[in-house]
């Protein structure tokens, strides 16, 4: 069991970490453009991105078959997973930072704008460090259903956890394996969840 396990494990991590990481680069300043742009900016981008969070993953690991294969040359494994992984997880992580820098009070980002600070500055030194606790439980909310998304992406062979439970789990009716992968997937999301909060509990100095 262990033979299969580990790798799978090992494989599920490296598409959670990749995917996570796009997803942080891309969705900081995707979520801080729909917090801080005019209507005429917001609209179209928020349209998008709300397309794209509307459809459930797996449509969407379909639909981005053709990018996928263009990106990485292959259809099917961990790599080929990561694309609609990450293209997935950007605009879902860009609400949560949207909505984080929304909740700052607003007397802050005046207090900022009387110093004199540009739009630049007053994002890196008021609007992010003041979401930082609220980020830090986004990026936690956002890695774990990044792992759920990478279970389901075993359907069409994207490796991982998702692909051992489907390959050797269901097609072969081995009870065993989906069970251990279920205990293994419990165990990952609990521990990111428990880390995320200890981590954003210390950052928060209310």
């Amino acid at each position: 069991m262990i033979e299969l396990l580990w790798p799978a494990t090992l494989e599920t991590l490296y598409m959670v970490s990749v995917a996570s990481v796009v997803a942080v680069l891309g969705g900081i300043p995707l979520g801080v453009l729909l917090a801080r742009a005019p209507k005429p900016v917001y609209t179209p981008v928020s349209l998008v991105g709300n397309a794209t969070r509307s459809l459930p993953f797996i449509i969407l690991l379909l639909l981005l078959d053709p990018v996928t294969r263009a990106v990485t040359g292959k259809g099917i494994g961990a790599e080929a997973a990561m694309v609609p992984l990450s293209i997935g997880a950007i605009p879902f992580f860009a609400r949560l930072v949207e909505n984080s820098i929304r909740e700052i009070d607003p007397g802050l980002v005046e207090a900022g704008r009387s110093l004199g600070m540009r739009s630049w500055t007053l994002v890196t030194k008021v609007l992010l460090p003041e979401a930082l606790p609220s980020l830090v439980r986004g990026v936690t909310v956002t890695v774990v259903a990044i792992v759920g998304y990478s279970a389901m992406a075993g359907v069409v062979g994207g490796g991982g956890l998702g692909d051992l439970a489907i390959r050797w789990g269901h097609e072969r009716f081995r009870t065993d394996v989906l069970l251990a992968t279920a205990a293994v997937l419990i165990v990952l999301v609990q521990g990111i969840q428990s880390g995320g909060d200890l981590l954003a509990k210390r950052l928060d100095r209310r």
